[in-house]
Formats: structure tokens, sequence, C-alpha cells
């Protein structure tokens, strides 16, 4: 059996076969034609008949040949590719007529149009009717071990690597796991000189823009994305094309990253089992944002470095990189004891006692608390990342956003300068831009205070804050909770159809802080270019489809409303900053804008109020504060949006 498969995956031989199959077609429709004659002619004797049939077979053959008909696979046979072997068979027909003629002088009309008629129509009908039966026959092996029809994005180096891989596997019993969930039908390139080329038996069967129709015409299950060197364009592009077809979505790494992975016993790259789902980061639209880690090398290298909000996203994500940098020691503050257990626990799985780790379970609000871990500690360098970030949850707390954002950066900054803490890293947010909520406006009020500490006289701390936008995957994020409401089958729930927001992954974010501060000289404030901003409804819609179903029809997308405090709109600068460039030149510094003498009892005002929880007093002191401080219903109005579905 298997020699058999063999024998019908070889080209050649399918092709003899075919000639061999349309010889005895065309003989038998000269039989066929030859019985009705009487009705119109006289029948055509043996003799005749039999040179009829010798040179038929022959022309048809040849016309057939030269039109192309054997150049297809039978399971890519098209329209076009019927039309083509019609062409073929009366060409063929109209040259035997023509020989007959010249040898016998004989021009049996009646006999030839039904001979034509008869022989084109079983040529049609055979390779109609066997395409299916023969597909069926090839993939019997495939079917059984339950492998998806696949479609190939990409017919480059990347591609023929992983094709090569599957034969070989296929031939290969100790390996055959690795492609039991590939099966290659067809591959997708938008260089023509490609088109209907194939490669590893596989053919290209169009560009990037037919994506769609192509996957629905071969029944193609599943899509594998293999231009790991594409623009990040032209890839958001074409896996916006692959998520139109519904079906899961899978992609290659970067080619640079494979080049020490293990390798088989040929030789060849192990792709099989680098091939991962499509994350939401691949429809971000931009490239992969890299960093100096040499600067950040020294800059942490024999440093005791601080986190505060240790145990949350980026907190988590800071301390396992600085923990690359060899540092001297790192400490986790956090007040919740469970993320800093676990971000612990990881780092002394992987480091073990290498690692100078020390986890302390504390609050920023503490300031003795706090002053007792800056004495006790010294540390040379902290990232303050403690912050209550969620905006709904902290307009109905005010008071809870103001003590911990507010007042909690106001006791780190205090204790750095006390301390003389070499650098001192602030985290913001695009939501202290123009604020709108009061998460924002602490947020502002937290860079004015880190601002207002760099510009005392005689300061040895370096107070620097970053600043970027949401964070693909943190807490909080929309990500998650989409994914939760597909995978429950719930309607994916989106505030506002026109809602944009500016997105970068969680090791961009925290490799933007790292780099960011190795060069920083006190004051400034960073900003990261993140491209394109993107519509969390496009998002929505997108992350529907990675899980191979269709927007709107398999999972519904609810509309409900701006939340309280929630912009339409980010923005990652103010009117009175401008933007400088950096060594880096994705990452921008604002112009440090002076902070008022009388900010500090301003900020003492604003503390009182919030320790007295007086909500209204508190919000007006922080609208004096931070004066862009406004509704999300008058920003929305001044965008050109209002907030309504």
């Amino acid at each position: 059996m298997e020699r058999i498969k063999a024998l019908f995956k070889s080209f050649r031989y399918r092709k003899r076969v075919l000639a061999v199959v349309d010889a005895f077609i065309v003989a038998v429709a000269g039989l066929v034609a030859n019985f009705p004659l009487p009705l119109f002619a006289e029948r055509i004797g043996r003799p005749d008949l039999f040179m009829i049939f010798v040179v038929s077979v022959f022309c048809c053959f040849s016309c057939l040949m030269i039109a192309g008909a054997y150049n297809k696979l039978w399971r890519y046979i098209s329209r076009k590719d019927y039309l083509t072997c019609v062409i073929g068979v009366v060409l063929g027909m109209g040259i035997c007529s023509v020989l007959i003629l010249v040898i016998s002088g004989d021009f049996f009309w009646e006999f030839y149009l039904l001979h034509t008629a008869f022989a084109a129509f079983g040529v049609v009908m055979f390779r109609y009717l066997f395409k299916d039966a023969f597909i069926t026959l090839v993939e019997t092996g495939h079917m059984q071990a339950e492998v998806k029809r696949t479609m190939i994005v990409g017919a480059g180096d990347a591609a023929m690597i992983l094709l090569r891989e599957i034969s070989h596997s296929k031939h290969n019993k100790d390996n055959r796991d690795a492609s039991s969930t590939i099966y290659p039908v067809c591959l997708i390139d938008d260089d023509r000189t490609k088109m209907g080329k194939f490669f590893y038996n596989v053919v290209v069967a169009g560009g990037t823009s037919e994506i769609p129709a192509i996957a629905k015409a071969e029944n193609v299950q599943q899509i594998v994305f293999a231009i790991p060197s594409c623009p990040a364009a032209d890839r958001q592009v074409i896996l916006d094309l692959c998520s139109q077809t519904g079906l899961p979505i899978k992609v290659l790494p970067f080619v640079g990253s494979l080049l020490d992975t293990s390798k088989l016993g040929d030789g060849s790259t192990n792709f099989m089992g680098q091939i991962r789902d499509i994350k939401v980061e691949d429809l971000l639209g931009r490239e992969a944002i890299k960093f100096d880690n040499v600067g950040v090398l020294n800059f942490i290298r024999g440093k005791v470095c601080m986190i505060s909000g240790g145990g949350g996203s980026i907190g988590s994500e800071l301390v396992r990189q600085i923990a690359k940098y060899s540092p001297k020691q790192i400490i986790i503050v956090d007040i919740y004891e469970n993320n800093a257990y676990e971000i612990q626990q990881e780092l002394v799985m992987e480091y073990g006692d290498s690692l100078n780790l020390v986890t302390l379970i504390a609050s920023v609000r503490d300031y003795f608390r706090m002053s007792q871990i800056f004495k006790t500690y010294k540390p040379d360098i902290v990232f303050h990342a403690a912050a209550h970030k969620h905006v709904p949850l902290m307009e109905n707390n005010p008071m809870e956003a103001i003590k911990n954002n507010v007042i909690g950066t106001f006791n780190m900054a205090t204790l750095a300068l006390q301390y003389n803490v070499g650098k001192f890293v602030m985290i913001s947010t695009d939501k202290a831009v123009n604020p709108t909520n009061v998460m924002g406006a602490s947020k502002r009020c937290c860079e004015m205070i880190v601002q207002y500490m760099s510009q005392q006289q005689n300061v040895k701390t370096e107070f620097v804050t970053t600043r970027f936008g949401n964070v693909l995957g943190s807490n909080g994020s929309v990500i998650p909770l989409f994914k939760r409401q597909i995978e429950q089958g719930k309607p994916v729930t989106v505030t506002h159809p026109d809602i944009i927001r500016y997105f970068m992954t969680i090791p961009e974010a925290v490799s933007l802080v790292l780099e960011a501060a190795s060069f920083a000289k006190g004051g400034e404030i960073f900003v990261l270019d993140m491209g394109r901003p993107v519509k969390i409804l496009t998002l929505a819609e997108n992350l529907i489809r990675m899980y191979g179903k269709i927007p709107y029809k398999d999972v519904p997308i609810k509309f409900t409303g701006l939340r309280p405090g929630e912009k339409i709109k980010e923005e990652l600068l103010m009117n009175e900053e401008g933007l400088e460039k950096t060594e880096n030149k994705l990452i921008f510094v604002g112009r440090q804008i002076e902070i008022e003498p009388t900010f500090i009892n301003q900020l003492w005002d604003l503390r009182n109020a919030a320790n007295g929880n007086k909500d209204d007093v508190a919000i007006a002191a922080l609208h004096k504060i931070v004066p862009t401080f406004t509704t999300p219903e008058a920003f929305n109005k001044k965008a050109g949006i209002e907030g309504k579905n």
C-alpha cells in the first residue's frame, strides 16, 4: 500500500497514468460514436475505424500535452484546466480528421463530430470524478493521523525548510509525530515567477490577496505563516487576510532565532517544534523594539535594585529582566503576597542560590515601613511600579488612587532622596496626559512629584519617568478579558466602536524602562514611539478569528458604552511638552516642565483630604494640581467623537 501511494505521489508516474487513461477514453469514445452513425450516415468499417483510433489517440495526446493538460496535479485541476482539456481534444480530433483525409481520402464529419463530443466529455468527467477519489487515496494515511489540510503562506527559504522537514518526517518513522498536524495542500506567494510552480509537490496557488478564496476552494483547515522576515506593516496586512478565513493561524519564528536550534539526524533544522500559535502582538503592525543590552548591563550589574509592585505584570517582568544582568541584589516589594510569592518561586527555580533575592510584603503607603526597608537594604536603583491602574475602579474609589499612587510615590521619592539612591525610575502611563479620570490625574501628579524632586538643590538622586501606553497581557488588559469571553462562549464586550489605544508588549515596556533609565540624567519623561494606535474593535475581531471563529456570527460583539472616566483615544504628550531624540531612535524625551514651588503646599492639601476620605475636597485639590484634568465628555467632544454607541 505504501509503495502504491509513493507511486501515485510521483508526478511523472501520474502523468503516464493520466495519458494512458486519456488514450483509453478517446478510443472508447470512438466506439461509442460509431453506434448511432446509421441514423445519419454509414457506419465506418473496422479497418478505417482502427486507423482513426490510432491517429486520434496520438493527436489528442499530443495536443493535450501541448495545451498543458498534464502540468497540473489532479487535486489542483480548475475550470480553466477543464477548458484546456476540451481545447486539446478538439484540436487533436481536428488534426486527426485532416490526417485521415490525406491518408484515405475519406472525411467522416458526422463521426468526427460525435467522437470529439464523447472524447471531450470523457476526458473532462474523468478528471472531475477522479479528483476527489485521488485526494482520498493519497490522504488516507494522513487522515488517520488527524492531520489538517494546511496552507503555507510564503514560498521562500523558511517555507522550503519546513516542507523539507515535513517530507523527511514522512519517511522517518522515529520523527513522524513532528508533522502529525500538517498536511500542506498549497503555498501562497506574491512572487509572480513562482505562480503555478511546485515545491515538494505543493503548488504555489496564488498571491496573498487570494488567501480567503484559495482557503475555501482547497478546504484548508489551518494556515502557517512562513515569512519570518516579513516587514511589520506587510505582516499585519497578510495576517488580517488570514484571519478573515476564520481558520487557526500558526507562525514560524524569526529565522535568526533558529540558528542555534537542535538538528535532526540529517542535519535539517527542527522547525516543526517551533511553529507556534499566532499571538495578538503579531498584529500590532510594527517591528518588535530592540534595545541596548550592553548599556543596560553596565547600568544594572553589581547594583542593589528595588522594585516596588514587583509582583505585578510590569514589576515582575522588571524583576525577570534585571535578574539577567547580574545585579548585586534584587528586592521585591509588594503588598499582594500571592503575586510576590509567584515571582519569587520562579526566580528561585531558575537561578537558585546564584541570585541574591529578597521578597518583602509591604505597602508604599506606609512611610515608616518603607523607610525601614531603605535603611536596611540601601538600594542603588529604585523602580517604582506599584500603583492602582484600573480606571473605572479608581473612579469609584478615588481616595485609594490618591493614597496609593500619589502618597505612595511621594513616600518612595522622598526616601530615595533621603537615602541617596542613585536613580529613581517611576513607571507612568499615557493616561496621565490630559487626564479624564482620577487614575490618570493621580499618575500625572506622580510625574510632577518626580520632576519636583529632580529640581531640588544638591540632589544626588537622578529622578526619571517612563511613559507608555497599554500593555498586552497585563493585569487589567482587554486581551485576557476578551480571551475569557471567547473561551466561555460569551459575547465580547467593547466599550465603543471607535475607541483606539496604543499597545506594546510587557517585555518591550520593561526594556524601555531599563534602557531609558540607563542613559537618563534626571528630570526626564521618556516616551516610546509605539507606532500606530490600534482600534480595540479590530483587535477583538482579529482575536475572535484567531480562535477559528467568525466575528458577529459565532461570537457576538456587544458595545457597552464608555466606562467612567474613559477616553475615546489616548495621548502620549501634553501640549507643553516637545519631543527630543535619544540614543534609541524609538525612545524620545519630553521637554522638562518647571514645577512651581507652590506645588508642595497643594500636594499637602491633597494628602490631608485623602487621609480624611473627603472625596469632593480631594478631587477638587487634584484638579488644582493638574490643570489639564478634565471630564471625558469634554475631551471626547473636543476630539470630535461623542461617547455614545
